[in-house]
């Protein structure tokens, strides 16, 4: 069944553009976007394609309060003992409601769809089981987001350590065993990620991607977390005399398929075979600074023709708005300049369709822009919200979104041209008490 939906103002490829009509056909996909009928009551002040999260681990929302009480030096190695924690701990009926709560606030966040980067494969004991991964899938749809089921190779502890028991959870024995769960996952799948060159090795990652394309085609997204942390790099060198993009580049066939995910501590070399190859950078600035990963250049990668896309990762704060803030911001402190992936006519414009169209390639589907034959998947800003008294146009209240706003300027979501309407329930916060406990879980 067709449908229609009319903006005062839309942010296209083109720009923003005023007084259009998207025309919507039975799958939720554009099929014109046409001028709008003279008189036609608008359902909105300013529509925006709806942000792809090109990165999500969902279940650890749950770590929200967690994992911040000093132990030592404390870093990214630390804070895993958290996640590890909670992820021990997890039944499927907790992770369905954790995650259906994080997608119902991904929605209202500004998010209508998610690469789910999946890798609780087992049950708490290691046995094999299927059910987590149920779960996670039945959660999304429940919810109402967009899902693009990404699930995780996971083989050991680290390039020279086993798996530590803390891990058992997330494990495969080698690429065929994989391979078994994205067959039986087929339908959901819209690719596959090893989870770094640290948990697979090289070689298996090369297996992965050959049974991958057999499985869901040559063109199917491949994700990989790679050179997050200084230490990685380290280790990834002392074991293979790598950096890992360059071991990653001589192992597999990268190209426009391919999301790697923070990149943060590459080097200029690195950058360049990433560019040359057209993969996608998937940026978390919120999870990064939560995490103390760094800062990626950004703003010259992208100036200079790299691709970018922006991911929710952790889910610890959610709010695409205040993603896009501390992109802009962070690269405003390490350069030194203002107005990084601003244009000639502002920031919040030229950020959020650069952000939101670098997300399909990631999520393996038509989503990110409002053009024909993409997803109808849409917000739109409350134009009436005080932060916008003193705009003058569709521009000024973006670039005051970005510098000054948060999730709450959403006001309105369209999923596939269908409108979404926040609902209450579940409960959760007992279960996860009990899990984070001090003496319980992992």
């Amino acid at each position: 069944m067709s449908r229609e939906l009319n903006f005062e103002h839309i942010l296209t490829p083109a720009g923003i553009e005023r007084h259009r009509r998207l025309s919507i056909d039975g799958d939720g996909r554009i099929t014109a976007i046409e001028a709008a009928v003279p008189g036609a009551a608008f359902d909105g002040w300013l529509a925006l394609p709806g942000m792809p999260s090109a990165h999500s681990h969902a279940f650890q929302h749950g770590l929200a309060g967690y994992g911040e009480a000093r132990r030592g030096q404390d870093s990214f190695w630390s804070w895993r003992d958290s996640m590890y924690r909670l992820a021990a701990g997890l039944d499927p009926d907790t992770l369905y409601e954790l995650c259906w709560h994080t997608y119902r606030e991904m929605l209202a966040a500004g998010y209508t769809s998610v690469a789910e980067f999946h890798y609780l494969h087992r049950r708490s004991d290691g046995a094999r089981a299927t059910e987590c991964v149920d779960a996670v899938i039945r959660a999304a749809t429940d919810a109402g987001i967009r899902q693009s089921f990404i699930p995780v190779f996971y083989q050991r502890g680290g390039f020279d350590a086993p798996a530590e028991p803390a891990q058992a959870r997330f494990l495969h024995r080698d690429a065929e065993d994989f391979l078994t769960l994205v067959a039986m996952y087929q339908r959901h799948c819209r690719g596959v990620a090893a989870h770094s060159l640290r948990a697979v090795p090289a070689d298996m990652i090369e297996d992965m991607v050959l049974g991958a394309a057999e499985l869901l085609g040559p063109a199917a997204p491949v994700h990989l977390h790679i050179a997050e942390q200084p230490g990685e790099v380290a280790d990834c060198v002392a074991a293979t005399g790598r950096r890992p993009v360059e071991l990653l580049a001589e192992t597999v066939e990268l190209g426009p398929h391919w999301s790697l995910v923070h990149a943060t501590h590459t080097n200029d070399a690195e950058r360049e075979l990433i560019r040359a190859s057209g993969a996608t950078v998937v940026l978390c600035p919120l999870t990064e600074g939560y995490l103390g990963d760094g800062l990626f250049p950004a703003a010259e990668f992208a100036a200079e023709g790299g691709r970018i896309a922006l991911g929710s990762d952790s889910n610890v704060r959610i709010d695409a708005v205040e993603e896009l803030r501390w992109l802009e911001y962070g690269q405003r402190l390490s350069t030194g300049r203002r107005g990084c992936f601003a244009n000639a006519e502002g920031l919040g414009a030229a950020l959020w369709g650069r952000l939101a169209a670098g997300g399909a390639a990631p999520l393996g589907l038509p989503v990110g822009a409002l053009q024909v034959g993409s997803y109808a998947d849409v917000v739109t800003v409350d134009a009436g919200a005080m932060l916008f008294a003193g705009c003058d146009g569709p521009h000024a209240v973006l670039d005051a979104l970005i510098t000054a706003g948060d999730g709450r300027a959403i006001d309105q979501v369209w999923v596939g041209g269908r409108r979404h309407v926040p609902l209450e329930g579940g409960e959760f916060g007992p279960a996860l008490r009990r899990i984070m406990a001090p003496g319980e879980g992992a």
